[in-house]
């Protein structure tokens, strides 16, 4: 019998906090905030935690030789049960997404799905990789203004959150082997214009001090990973990454007129953080 802790470790439970902020940043650009919002952020989170599974079935040969602790190859979690809780998960997502959001949420939701199961089957490992997972989590933010008056007015938060991810998988890719220093520079440059462009403009002091606590979040580790690239300092940088999207969000509600929606997505950046210290979010 499975125990519930290693499907917890599979799914990387905690670093689902960083999913529901995609929708309720949409939802704030798109005029969509409201209780389907809740149900749409649900659906969201379900998604990801099928990709996470099907990423360790999809990966179980390499894991077997390059990070035998993870559930699948040290035999905590069936090959099969995987694939399976993978598969429910994603039907549950899509389920959710129908029923908070009717066709115009299935009408994202099902290419969300098809991008997370081909980054995961085919796309990653390969150039298309950190394409894929972009086009994943931009069509997340999307997802949560399917049911609002201007749904195309989401459009800049989900660039603005698909560059992140861009990101964070090109440096991801690197956390087993270390990297060149020039990747982690080239990351932290990034971060820092995202920030910047997330900043500006707008009244109130709550985006850009968002912006700027996402860029010191995920910023200082990138600069520690450009002294240091080895794999430990790669996968920290990464970690942050995951936790610190969070304050992104935020910064990117504010800006579509929910600076206090904002704040308390922030607030899960420290709460993030304390819980992948016991579960691994990578």
């Amino acid at each position: 019998m499975t125990a519930l802790r290693d499907l917890i470790e599979l799914i990387r439970a905690p670093a689902a906090l960083s999913v529901p902020g995609d929708v309720v940043a949409g939802a704030a650009a798109g005029g969509a905030l409201g209780r389907r919002t809740v149900g749409l952020a649900c659906s969201s989170v379900l998604l990801y935690w099928a990709g996470m599974a099907a990423n360790d079935w999809a990966d179980r040969h390499l894991d077997a030789v390059e990070r035998p602790e993870r559930p699948i190859p040290s035999g905590r979690v069936p090959a099969g049960a995987a694939l399976g809780t993978a598969v429910a998960l994603t039907a549950a997502g899509l389920a959710v997404a129908g029923s908070a959001g009717g066709r115009r949420a299935l009408a994202v939701g099902v290419p969300l799905a098809a991008a997370v199961w081909a980054y995961d089957m085919a796309a990653k490992g390969t150039p298309a990789g950190p394409v894929t997972m972009a086009l994943c989590r931009g069509l997340d933010v999307l997802l949560g203004a399917t049911c609002g008056s201007r749904p195309a007015a989401a459009m800049p938060a989900a660039l603005t959150v698909a560059a992140h991810t861009y990101l964070l998988t090109a440096l991801s890719r690197k956390e087993v082997s270390g990297a060149d220093p020039r990747l982690p520079a080239a990351t932290l440059a990034g971060t820092a214009a995202l920030a910047a462009v997330t900043a500006r403009g707008g009244a109130g002091p709550v985006r850009p001090a968002l912006a700027g606590w996402y860029a010191a979040q995920f910023g200082l580790p990138q600069a520690r990973a450009v002294a240091d690239p080895s794999a430990w300092r790669v996968r920290d940088a990464v970690g942050a990454g995951i936790v610190s999207l969070p304050a992104l969000q935020g910064a990117l509600a504010a800006r579509g007129g929910a600076p206090r929606l904002g704040l308390a997505l922030a607030a899960a950046v420290p709460l993030a953080r304390r819980l992948v210290r016991k579960v691994s979010a990578t």
